[in-house]
């Protein structure tokens, strides 16, 4: 019978090959539930010059389904193509395979069955669904089209497993979907205390794993996420079914994970299960461009949500884990569910299912796919691309070195009063919109006999003013940005702008088909001119420009302006410098200006330190005193210590006050005295620890042996005495003290503090950027202290 037509929100895709063709499945939410629309029969293809037909058919044996076709399509080089055309996907894939053997290529050949019907169809992750018939949940060979309005209500369940410190499964906890579930390892008690949540006792740990299946049956959530998830959570649970001999069915229709390691991160692994998406807080947080120091769950519920998990560090949380497991199950229950809270709470404070349903909805890609620019910037380009009559290159087809980046300034360091920033709204993208950077347009413009008519773009290229597909797509996302940020849509609004911004890069990317130094440089050298004469016309206008970066100017307004003063002043110089750059480039190149540059900020204090051991300004490092929008005054610092994970407490306490007292006139000389004295006296001694990163195994770091690496090897052998899991052998990260004895960690302190080391390494270096250009120095306010040396 026919079916109903259904509008839904694309959670997961997949696709086989079968003796009568290629089949793919997506999984939709939808109002009416979940659906599994079936396509059978797909066709895959890809493209090949047509000179090599003949070639090409002697590679095919008559019985093998493909079919070769002339096309209105060319390449890159302005060869026609014919379409390769294979009734399984494999086949064009082994296709592929042979004839690069001899040397023919095919173009597209790698793109998949799923990804080629949405893009050709523009369909990102949004659909309405259009005849076919049902076999229950599952419509069989529909028509998709686009929905793009459409927005899904998604369940979502948060999983967290608690385990012994060598991984035997303890307990797994659930929490959403309406339901609070703990399954704890162990017999059920015969007075078991009350708890307000559902507390299920499991024999055996198999009777774990075939509960949580159960529970994913019953409640049926679209939506899993977690922290650490994949690479924990998921990984153990696999490693203790395959143990215990019994299925992992996350997926819906009971179907097992298909997992995939990451071809260039050892022991990285991806967990796609067909109907549900599975999203880890840590990449789903960084994907949305939230910043932490460290993305612990403690770490980021302590910043986002004013508390933390009940137990503290590693160690004391592996034994008393051990401990509840062994004497108090419920607690241990009560502490596995509250990580489930936890990230559940954080999601909806960040807003992350929001945000990742828009991204999907934005990018084309599997809302659990978090990188993925280039696979964006394809799902867009090539549909577009192939109505100019293009087909894509393949990956690596252009070589060249690597484009140069943003342009910066020379700084000129020092203390002012009243510097006023201006900034350039979407640099790159406005850049693309307005002189027409584009692949095919590069190609187009390369081909054209006449010149004239092209725009000129940097170092001899010239571009279509005509045909091009970048600056369009660009024009369309930029509007929908307006949209989303008119109705304070911040999710939708962010994806678009990642997304928009990520072009240029992308086209900056060896890995990317589409990659070209050339065009790279149309955009970023390009940015390069703009700011340029962007400081032209702002000291024409009699003010001095300071520093400069990428698409940001800071102006000098050479006296002291009182706030509403310099706002004016600023407002009134980005309306100067646009209404320029639309008179010029309409007169001087007849073109349309989507350049625009925005008032940023107002800092009536500014600091730019020099370069350590130079009188030289430094780049993208600099403090300044702003009035925030709440009215307040607040001190704004960027690429300094006290923004920078690597450096100590102490440091970063220290610098907060130094500036603090500078940018409000107050005295420091006393406060860096007092401090130092502090320091040496062991008042400070909580803020010594440094917190570093190890970004490869142990046994990789041969020479130049780092302090961090250095603690870590000693926090292993430490652990390795206490018959302790070893935390530092594959990387992590490290927090330890500098004693005399040497770097050491936090696990095992013996040797005294070297407190020279933190008075020489840490605030001294700090005291002295700030200092040095107002003829002071660390050196000179300390010495006189005889205690402190």
């Amino acid at each position: 019978m026919t079916q109903t037509a259904h509008t839904g929100f694309i959670l997961t895709r997949h696709w086989r090959d079968t003796p009568s063709g290629t089949e793919i499945d997506f999984w939709l939410a939808t109002d009416a539930g979940p659906r599994k629309v079936r396509l059978t029969a797909q066709t895959s293809v890809a493209f090949a010059e047509a000179s090599l037909r003949t070639a090409i058919e002697a590679q095919i044996t008559p019985d093998a389904g493909i079919e070769l076709r002339e096309l209105q399509l060319k390449t890159f080089q302005q060869q026609p193509v014919i379409g390769v055309y294979a009734s399984r996907y494999k086949q064009l894939t082994a296709l592929e395979r042979s004839l690069r053997d001899h040397g023919i290529k095919l173009f597209e050949a790698d793109i998949r069955p799923p990804e080629r019907y949405l893009m050709e169809r523009f369909i990102t992750a949004t659909v309405q669904t259009e005849g076919g018939h049902a076999s229950g949940p599952v419509i069989h060979n529909c028509k998709l089209k686009p929905a793009p309005e459409y927005r899904p209500t998604l369940k979502m369940v948060s999983l967290d497993i608690e385990t012994s410190a060598f991984g035997d499964l303890y307990s797994i906890a659930l929490e959403g979907c309406g339901q609070r579930q703990v399954y704890m390892l162990g017999a059920t008690p015969d007075q078991a205390p009350v708890v307000d949540f559902n507390l299920e006792y499991c024999a055996a740990p198999r009777q774990l794993i075939e509960r949580l299946n159960t529970w994913l049956a019953r409640h049926d959530p679209d939506v899993i996420i977690g922290w650490n998830v994949v690479q924990f959570d998921l990984r153990v649970l696999q490693k203790n079914a395959d143990k215990f001999k019994v299925p992992l069915a996350l997926g819906r229709e009971g179907k097992n994970i298909e997992w995939r390691e990451h071809p260039g991160k050892q022991d990285y692994w991806f967990a796609p299960v067909p109907g549900r998406i599975i999203l880890d807080g840590i990449d789903a947080l960084k994907a949305a461009s939230w910043l932490f120091p460290s993305y612990s769950l403690e770490n980021v519920a302590q910043a986002m949500l004013g508390e933390g998990k009940e137990i503290g560090d590693d160690y004391d949380k592996m034994a008393e884990i051990e401990r509840r497991f062994q004497e108090d199950k419920p607690a241990l229950a009560t502490y596995n569910l509250k990580d489930c809270e936890l990230v559940t709470r954080i999601f909806h404070k960040a807003n992350l299912l929001a945000f990742m349903i828009e991204r999907a909805t934005v990018t084309g890609l599997q809302a659990d796919h978090l990188g993925g620019s280039i696979a964006a910037f394809s799902h867009h380009y090539l549909p577009r691309m192939h109505r100019e009559g293009y087909v894509a290159p393949n990956v690596g087809d252009i070589s060249g070195s690597a484009s140069p980046g943003g342009f910066v300034f020379d700084s000129k360091p020092g203390l002012y009063d009243s510097v006023v920033v201006l900034d350039y709204k979407s640099l790159y993208p406005s850049i693309i919109r307005t002189f027409l950077v584009d692949p095919v347009g590069l190609i187009e413009g390369e081909a054209a006999e006449d010149k004239s008519v092209l725009v000129e773009g940097v170092n001899g290229t010239m571009f279509s003013r005509e045909k091009h597909c970048l600056p369009a797509i660009t024009t369309e996302i930029w509007k929908q940005r307006d949209a989303a940020k008119r109705a304070k849509n911040e999710p939708l609004s962010t994806a678009l702008k990642l997304l928009m911004n990520s072009f240029c890069g992308v086209l900056g990317a060896s890995e990317c088909r589409f990659f070209n130094p050339r065009l790279v440089s149309s955009v970023t050298l390009r940015g390069h001119q703009m700011l340029k004469q962007t400081r032209e016309l702002v000291e024409a206008r009699g003010y001095d420009v300071i520093y400069g970066d990428t698409d940001s100017i800071f102006i000098w307004l050479k006296k002291e302006h009182p706030n509403d003063e310099a706002l004016a002043i600023g407002a009134e110089l980005a309306e100067y410098i646009n209404n320029w750059w639309r008179t010029m480039l309409k007169e001087k190149h007849g073109l349309d200006c989507h350049l625009e540059i925005e008032f940023d900020s107002h800092y009536q204090k500014f600091f730019m330190p020099t370069i350590r051991g130079t009188d030289m300004g430094s780049k993208k490092r600099y403090a300044g005193l702003i009035i925030n929008g709440k009215g307040e005054e607040e001190v704004i610092y960027r690429g300094l210590e006290v923004a920078r994970s690597d450096w100590t407490p102490l440091a970063q306490q220290f610098q907060q006050g130094l500036f603090k007292r500078i940018f409000k006139d107050e005295p420091y000389q006393d406060f860096v005295r007092d401090y130092a004295q502090k320091t040496m006296s062991g008042a400070y001694d909580s803020l010594l620890v440094y917190r570093k990163r190890l970004r490869q195994p142990l046994e990789e770091y041969k020479v130049n042996v780092p302090p961090q690496v250095r603690a870590a090897r000693l926090a292993d052998e430490y652990n390795q005495s206490q018959h302790r899991p070893l935390r530092y052998q594959n990387g992590g990260w490290i927090s330890y003290v500098m004693t005399t004895g040497g770097p050491e960690p936090l696990e095992v302190v013996r040797s005294h503090i070297d407190y020279e080391h933190y008075l020489t390494k840490q605030l001294q270096p700090i005291a002295d950027s700030i200092l040095l250009p107002m003829n002071d120095s660390f050196t000179s306010l300390t010495t006189a202290q005889a205690s402190l040396f």
